[in-house]
């Protein structure tokens, strides 16, 4: 396993390389995407356990669709279990080396909460967060803080494990070093994932922004939910495809049962 330090139009390369795999089989990632988001939503109802039990699970929930990824390449059936793949396929000590690794995540989000709460005006935003109740100005400056702080926050973590499930699951790396070896690449190659994070975040975050501006200018902000949820569904589907790719093009790893069809640039 070899890290590859890339130029900065390559997190351009990685995006185009997402769009390519969602092609190949729309179907199989829009039905991952919606196993995980029912999953995410009945956790949320069991209180405090259930959120931890999903951070804990993530990074091999994660792999799963990592797997689904190869899995397209090679023109294989993806099956719903194949989100297990991560704790069913690559032996006990990677199971093990997950479970570490969401215990890990688990910790540092909670960490993270915590720590945003004593910077943030939390009473401003419940209203609007519990009771769907009209922002003020205030409250507006309290959300865009409260994202500006938690992205600063969150990105060393998403960092470190961008990469650390696949190097634990599929190249038997142990947790603390895949944490260190996955913000490594990271970090060597942070102006691929600028161009790529600023891609995602156009896509994900400026144009529906754009659009409820759009549509509440005419009156028709009914309308734009039936837009923007499933263009969101897409864009995200997308996103877990690029994950793949960025793999890829830090690592110089070429299974060799995989296809040569993927574009290369």
């Amino acid at each position: 396993m070899q890290l590859l330090e890339v130029s900065a139009k390559e997190g351009y390369v990685w995006f185009r390389q997402g769009i390519w795999l969602f092609r190949k089989n729309p179907l199989a990632f829009l039905m991952l995407l919606f196993i995980y988001l029912i999953a995410a939503q009945l956790a949320i109802f069991v209180p405090l356990f259930g959120i931890i039990a999903l951070l804990v699970v993530t990074p091999g929930l994660s792999v799963g669709v990592m797997t689904a990824c190869r899995e397209v390449i090679q023109n294989k059936r993806v099956m719903p279990t194949v989100l297990l793949a991560g704790f069913r396929t690559n032996g006990k000590q990677a199971t093990r080396n997950l479970l570490v690794l969401g215990g890990i995540y688990a910790a540092l989000v909670f960490t993270l909460s915590f720590v945003a709460t004593t910077v943030v005006d939390i009473g401003t935003l419940a209203p609007i967060v519990l009771k769907g109740e009209e922002p003020s100005a205030e409250a507006i400056r309290q959300l865009y803080y409260a994202l500006l702080i938690g992205a600063l926050l969150y990105t060393p973590i998403a960092m470190m494990f961008w990469f650390a499930p696949l190097l634990s699951a599929w190249h038997s790396v142990p947790p603390v070093k895949a944490l260190f070896f996955s913000w490594t690449a990271c970090w060597r190659n942070r102006g691929a994932f600028f161009t790529y994070a600023v891609l995602f975040a156009m896509l994900l975050v400026a144009i529906p922004l754009f659009l409820e501006a759009v549509f509440a200018a005419f009156g028709a902000e009914t309308v734009l939910s039936f837009l923007v949820t499933p263009y969101s569904l897409l864009m995200l589907a997308i996103l877990y495809c690029s994950f793949y790719a960025t793999y890829r093009g830090c690592f110089n790893i070429v299974p060799a049962e995989e296809s040569a069809e993927a574009p290369q640039g």
